[in-house]
């Protein structure tokens, strides 16, 4: 059996601690996913990038810091990660039906084929990736 291990393909950028960079974070994967020639799951992608973006933004960047949002494809998969120097540990909420946010790792969970958080020092990255034909 004859077996090619490709090397993984690897993009990443730094924001700053903003809302307006969720915009600039899509646009950045989206860009890189174009590059990659991967156009099967671009929305999931997408929304995986807003979601994860956003929550680092709302919980785990703190004041005069910024995250990185690093986007690997590998075999057939596409990992998004998001590193960020706040504490804590992310979770699936229970929320209410009617509540306005707390949403986000619920739509993670629910479009990505695995997600989860690793340690950093200082912070956490939190990651999920989507298998792609």
């Amino acid at each position: 059996m004859n077996v090619t291990n490709e090397p993984a393909l690897v993009r990443d950028r730094f924001y700053p601690r903003s809302r307006q960079t969720v915009g600039a974070a899509r646009h950045f994967a989206a860009g890189t996913l174009d590059a990659w020639a991967v156009a099967d799951r671009l929305d999931d992608v997408l929304l995986c990038v807003s979601e994860l973006a956003t929550n680092a933004l709302l919980h785990g960047v703190p004041p005069g810091r910024g995250y990185r949002l690093r986007l690997l494809r590998f075999g057939g998969v596409v990992r998004v990660e998001v590193h960020d120097s706040g504490g804590g540990r992310p979770r699936i909420g229970g929320r209410s039906d009617d509540a306005e946010c707390g949403r986000g790792l619920l739509l993670v969970a629910a479009v990505a084929d695995r997600w989860g958080v690793g340690p950093r020092s200082p912070g956490k990255t939190v990651w999920c990736e989507l298998d792609i034909p």
